[in-house]
């Protein structure tokens, strides 16, 4: 699922993209005394596949462990900052990172498409 524009029909131009807002969703997640957030995701919400880690004593969750530009851009997508706004952040941290853009816009989709994070 690739991020569309709010009407659906077409994908947003960077400047609309810009403007859209990140949300966490209920994700389980920690944050190390470096600043480095871990993800704790369950692999299953069906019953057979918890029922099959049950079986062979597994848990049922993974950990995601992020690096720091993944961290930053994580603790921003707080519902306040919108895309726009993390980018900025983002480049005043790591103002040496090449095709920062395309690399936030790119993890911002893969957060949407894991179910991590909505945008309003």
């Amino acid at each position: 699922m690739q991020i569309k524009n709010k009407n659906k029909s077409r994908l947003p131009t960077e400047e609309e993209f810009a403007l859209y807002v990140p949300n966490r969703i209920n994700v389980e997640w920690k944050e190390d005394k470096d600043g480095l957030v871990t993800l704790i995701v369950p692999k299953f919400d069906g019953k057979v596949g918890k029922s099959f880690l049950k079986i062979i004593r597994k848990d049922n969750i993974f950990s995601a462990n992020m690096d720091k530009l993944g961290s930053l851009v994580w603790k921003s997508c707080d519902g306040k900052n919108n895309v726009g706004d993390i980018l900025k952040i983002v480049k005043k941290k790591f103002p040496k990172e090449k095709n920062i853009n395309n690399r936030l816009y790119l993890f911002l989709q893969q957060l949407q498409n894991l179910n991590y994070i909505t945008f309003s």
